[in-house]
């Protein structure tokens, strides 16, 4: 006498992250052209802008969650704007904007000095 049990198998389709990629292009829209699906453990986009004068390097890849997390702790710029700025999102195609949001936080740090010189300028 045979007895079989039956098994019950559930799969689940789990997309892989997506994200856009580059190494080292100067435009954000040259960096969007290229796709990848993250393999497991990258969990996350990391878009990576390094600023020298008017020059700029744009590097987008999958990453870990730590490791970009990390990364954009250590990254800074300086007054001028020139260094090195790392961004970390966890959304298909995220980092779509990264470069955009470079020149965003330039102007957050330009705003106030503007605002502060012509608050002088008016008080003399």
């Amino acid at each position: 006498m045979y007895f079989f049990k039956s098994r019950l198998f559930f799969s689940f389709a789990v997309s892989a992250l997506k994200c856009y990629i580059c190494g080292s292009v100067t435009s954000n829209q040259e960096c969007n052209k290229n796709l990848q699906d993250c393999q497991a453990p990258l969990d996350t986009c990391m878009t990576t802008v390094v600023t020298l004068e008017s020059l700029t390097a744009i590097v987008k890849t999958c990453s870990h969650s730590k490791v970009c997390t990390s990364a954009a702790g250590s990254a800074s710029l300086d007054s001028n704007g020139n260094g090195v700025q790392v961004t970390c999102c966890n959304s298909n195609l995220c980092n779509y904007s990264g470069a955009a949001s470079i020149t965003l936080h330039r102007w957050l740090l330009v705003l106030p000095l503007l605002l502060i010189t012509l608050l002088f300028r008016q008080s003399t």
